[in-house]
């Protein structure tokens, strides 16, 4: 089956779904409210599941080219100490790029006029969809596709933590997360000169120090703990540091609706512990293309779409969410390191399988 399709959101779900939907032989038009490609920096991690769909589209080696490998990755303490230790093979497989570079690198080769710019939707064109045979909503947690077509869908809810986060020179090997009293630093590689960085920390935690000046602040908060940290810290600009409390999405039901579908953040937006966010996202965009391309009509294909994708997401959201009130944990205990080696396990996701009658996820 081939059809139109309008896409709402050109983020990282929006780009991968007209890659795919323009490969199966539809026609697609991305609408997206900004002037271009967000630039909120960061790198993202690329589980294996995301690089079969890269891969499936022609995209895959472009992205190792501009990704890297982590040698490893370690949680540690504030002193150094390694509470848990990955390497070897379960590392291999992984990669790091920055998310402009995967967004160009999705962007890179569409058809002229195939994303339109500056171009927001309205609730009326959602809902009317005149022309479309399909509408994705790909336009993230705070999606009018959902609360258009979901209208007692519930709003996004708060994870009690706020996130700093930004890239300074110098590289990093190791993908180090070190976990506090009530706050965590994670730092990783992003290219071969920029080394990615990321805090979170409770929000009653922050409230006791927050101050106009957020570079001092991250410095009162984690000044005292070990070189790799350190190294960061020294190396932060005047500026240039993005703060947002974070949210995830609670389950709402089914992501289809008639033939108005969710995907990305707009359908399992999740706290960012398991650096799952954008995987999703890519594996979400691949199982929908080969449904809407396989299946003979529209209704059947976000039915399967929707079997195949919510159940691993939602497990995901979960995870994520645990994992972000263990790392962040007030009181500390035992249990922590437990939900950590549990929340490894749940972090990789299994092979993204989309052919005919497939239920990977």
């Amino acid at each position: 089956m081939n059809g139109r399709a309008l896409v709402v959101g050109a983020g990282v779900a929006g780009l991968a779904a007209a890659r795919g939907l323009l490969e199966g032989g539809w026609e697609v038009e991305v609408r997206e409210r900004l002037d271009g490609p967000p630039d909120i920096g960061g790198a993202l991690m690329m589980w294996p599941a995301a690089m079969a769909g890269l891969d499936r589209w022609g995209l895959g080696d472009r992205v190792r080219e501009r990704a890297r490998r982590p040698a490893g990755g370690v949680i540690a303490s504030p002193s150094g100490r390694a509470l848990l230790t990955v390497g070897g093979a379960r590392t291999d497989d992984l990669y790091l790029v920055s998310r402009s570079s995967l967004l160009a690198t999705l962007a890179e080769g569409l058809p002229e006029g195939v994303v339109r710019w500056g171009a927001a939707v309205t609730a009326g064109e959602v809902r009317d969809a005149a022309g479309f045979d399909a509408v994705v909503g790909a336009d993230g947690i705070n999606s009018l596709v959902r609360r258009t077509v979901v209208p007692g869908a519930p709003a996004p809810r708060p994870l009690g933590t706020v996130a700093f986060r930004g890239a300074v020179a110098g590289p990093a090997d190791l993908a180090v997360e070190t976990w506090g009293r009530g706050r965590l630093f994670g730092v990783t590689p992003m290219d071969a000169g920029t080394s990615n960085w990321f805090a979170s920390v409770r929000v009653g935690l922050l409230r006791e120090r927050e101050g106009p000046d957020r570079v001092e602040l991250l410095r009162a908060l984690y000044g005292d703990w070990h070189p790799v940290v350190a190294r960061v810290l020294d190396a932060l600009p005047g500026g240039g540091v993005d703060r947002r409390a974070l949210y995830d999405l609670p389950a709402f039901g089914s992501y289809a609706r008639g033939r108005h579908v969710l995907i990305g953040d707009a359908a399992h937006a999740m706290a960012p512990n398991l650096g799952r966010g954008a995987c999703e996202s890519l594996v979400d965009a691949a199982v929908l293309a080969a449904a809407l391309t396989a299946e003979p009509s529209v209704e059947r294909a976000l039915d399967r779409y929707d079997r195949v994708r919510r159940p691993p997401t939602r497990r995901a959201v979960l995870a994520s969410r645990a994992l972000n009130g263990c790392a962040t944990a007030v009181r500390l205990s035992a249990s922590r390191e437990r939900v950590m080696r549990v929340a490894g396990r749940l972090a990789r996701p299994r092979p993204a399988r989309t052919g005919p009658g497939l239920t990977g996820g």
